[in-house]
């Protein structure tokens, strides 16, 4: 199985404070591996390195086997179209129709005439559960779950081959949540892709995750299956995990 992550010795300090400390693992090809950690614990700026947007103050991050801080502009951007990014707040644009938003990039960047574009829309949107119905709706008129739902198919658009989701049950309640938690494992069973999913949902990390890294302080506490975290004798991770489920119920 094949590479699509691979963090070495990750160092990133910021106006003199270490946010990560030595990051060390690998995400293969088709998994669902999820970071979980408390606030600040440095869970969202390992993807902003993956992405290309935070650089290494010391080691490498790969991406499909390039190391990102050797990218020129151009060689990062052509990367960024195989990686798809769910962002927490699901940052859709106000102003644009769902069919604009989730055919944003072909707007941008291809000479894809409109109906071109609202077709690929709405073949995506079907993907994550929605139909015609939404197309032509505003994002101010749409839940949570269906603004989530259609900032996924907006992130799959372009057919990535990695899809980063951040917090992606954050905001919703615990059946929307759920449903949220089967389109990402759906999602990799259709398509094939690989995700990396930030998350403070513990429920969701342990219902979807093939592995889990856990944080503390910007450093890599355990990295394992499902399992083996919930069998950890390592303290930190006992005391997150009792009063991570105790908050849940």
């Amino acid at each position: 199985m094949s590479r699509v992550v691979q963090v070495e010795n990750l160092f990133v300090s910021i106006n003199g404070r270490e946010i990560l400390k030595d990051i060390n693992f690998e995400v293969l090809q088709g998994e669902i591996f999820t970071i979980v950690g408390g606030s600040g614990s440095g869970k969202t700026s390992i993807t902003k390195c993956i992405v290309g947007l935070w650089k290494p103050t010391k080691g490498k991050v790969k991406v499909f086997g390039k190391d990102i801080n050797s990218l020129s502009i151009k060689e990062l951007d052509s990367l960024r179209k195989d990686i798809g990014y769910v962002f927490q707040g699901s940052a859709l644009f106000d102003s644009l129709k769902v069919w604009e938003n989730v055919g944003f990039y072909y707007l941008e960047r291809t000479n894809m005439s409109q109906k071109e574009i609202r077709q690929l829309a709405l073949e995506k949107l079907r993907l994550v559960g929605l139909d015609e119905s939404v197309l032509e709706l505003y994002p101010s008129e749409l839940s949570g779950g269906m603004k989530k739902r259609v900032g996924i198919a907006r992130a799959i658009a372009t057919n990535p081959k990695l899809i980063i989701y951040d917090e992606p049950t954050s905001g919703l309640d615990p059946i929307t949540s759920r449903m949220i938690d089967d389109l990402i494992l759906s999602l990799r069973d259709k398509t094939g892709t690989t995700s990396i999913v930030v998350s403070h949902d513990l429920i969701s990390a342990f219902s979807i995750s093939d592995r889990i890294m856990v944080l503390k302080d910007g450093k890599m506490v355990q990295i394992g299956s499902p399992q083996e975290i919930l069998s950890s004798e390592i303290p930190f991770v006992k005391e997150f995990l009792r009063s991570g489920f105790a908050h849940k119920t």
